[in-house]
């Protein structure tokens, strides 16, 4: 369920996220099915918002109790340098990602990717991981390896 963007006048169709209901998909994921969902939905009057992808993405993860939440980006994760693709910060927790945002190093498009992996620890989520998706396999890398890629955010 969607509630507009407060900023909705200037931005159009912009939602945020009121509520989730995750029904629909534990039929889908308990018979191996992979759902594939539009951040797209409807007030209680019926009416569409666009909402952010990261935002819905942490908003189903905390709902359907999952225990990794993965964004992929087209950055390596956080910087602790914008403009320095070797200062990766491998791992942090909520209060390091809070420190970065104040200090802003941390900014632009990677604030509510950051604030949707910090909403979805805060709601039980074990971790949120910010990798590059423009590296082959990266996922399967983050899965599957000890290693990971991209910034881990713990509570």
């Amino acid at each position: 369920m969607a509630r507009p963007n407060p900023n909705s006048a200037q931005l159009g169709f912009v939602g945020d996220v009121d509520r989730v209901d995750p029904t629909m998909l534990h039929p889908l994921i308990n018979n191996g099915h992979i759902p594939v969902i539009a951040s797209v939905a409807a007030d209680e009057a019926g009416q569409s918002y666009n909402i952010n992808a990261d935002t819905v993405a942490g908003e189903l993860a905390a709902a359907l109790g999952a225990e990794k939440l993965i964004l992929l980006t087209d950055v390596a994760g956080i910087l602790e340098y914008r403009d320095d693709p070797n200062s990766l910060v491998k791992e942090t927790d909520i209060a390091g990602v809070k420190k970065l945002i104040a200090e802003k190093k941390v900014a632009g498009g990677m604030i509510p990717k950051v604030n949707c992996c910090v909403r979805a620890i805060e709601q039980g989520v074990s971790t949120a991981s910010i990798i590059d998706g423009r590296v082959q396999h990266s996922l399967l890398h983050e899965i599957m390896s000890e290693d990971g890629l991209g910034t881990m955010i713990t509570a």
